[in-house]
Parts: structure tokens; sequence; C-alpha cells
């Protein structure tokens, strides 16, 4: 339901090359840090969002999704699912085209307000496990 083959395609083949990820460090032990490289590899431009700004794989990173001067296609989210709803907002208020919760990041109320907002979006899915299957 959150995350239909079309949505999922739409979103990794249509809607842009520029993804912020949000909760993305230096962290390599954090999943954010090997579903952004794979990002890469497929041709995404990967954002770092994380309060340390930091430069990961080579982007320099942003505080917050309000802090990036230029446009973002879609914001991939790596925060627990207390937090996320307020990133998919945040998405909505930057103009980014969709929202990609990560496995086991749920918020159905974010996910309805997100549609509604005429973003698209998938919830509990990884882009890293789906990209390479198209």
């Amino acid at each position: 339901m959150y995350g239909d083959p079309a949505t999922i395609r739409k979103i990794l083949t249509e809607l842009g090359d520029t993804w912020a990820v949000v909760g993305l460090s230096n962290n390599r032990d954090r999943a954010a840090y090997g579903v952004a490289r794979v990002l890469q590899q497929y041709g995404k431009r990967v954002i770092p969002v994380h309060p340390k700004a930091e430069t990961v794989h080579g982007e320099p990173g942003y505080a917050s999704l309000e802090a990036i001067p230029f446009k973002v296609d879609v914001v991939d989210v790596f925060v627990n699912s207390e937090l996320a709803g307020a990133v998919a907002d945040q998405a909505a208020a930057v103009g980014a085209e969709a929202v990609w919760f990560q496995l086991g990041v749920i918020d159905e109320a974010a996910f309805d307000r997100t549609r509604e907002a005429g973003l698209t979006m998938v919830m509990d899915r990884c882009p890293a496990i789906e990209i390479p299957a198209l």
C-alpha cells in the first residue's frame, strides 16, 4: 500500500536526480551511508542533511532542508518515525516532488498529508533495494 511498484518506479526514474538524504552523516555503520552510495552509483546526486552538516560522498551537507540553496527532487528520510512527519512537512514546504520513508519509518498521517499536498510518497521501503530491480 505504501510502496506500489508504479510509485516506486516514478520516484526512481521520473521525478529528478537530486535527493536530500535526511540523517546522512559520515557514520559508515548507519544504513543511510550505504544507501546514499548506491543512489550515487545509479546517477543520483545525494545531498546530506544532518545537524552536523558534514560533507559525505563528496557532497557538502546542510543542517536542514531549508538550508539547501537549490531545489531537491526527492527527500529520503532516515530518522525515526516520531520525527519523520515533520521532515515530510518540510519537504513539501521546500518544493520537493517526492518523499521516501526508509524501511521501518512509518507515519500514516504524514503519508496522507504529504500525498494531499501533491507530493509522491513511498513509505517503509528502501531505494537501494528497489533501484537495482528497475
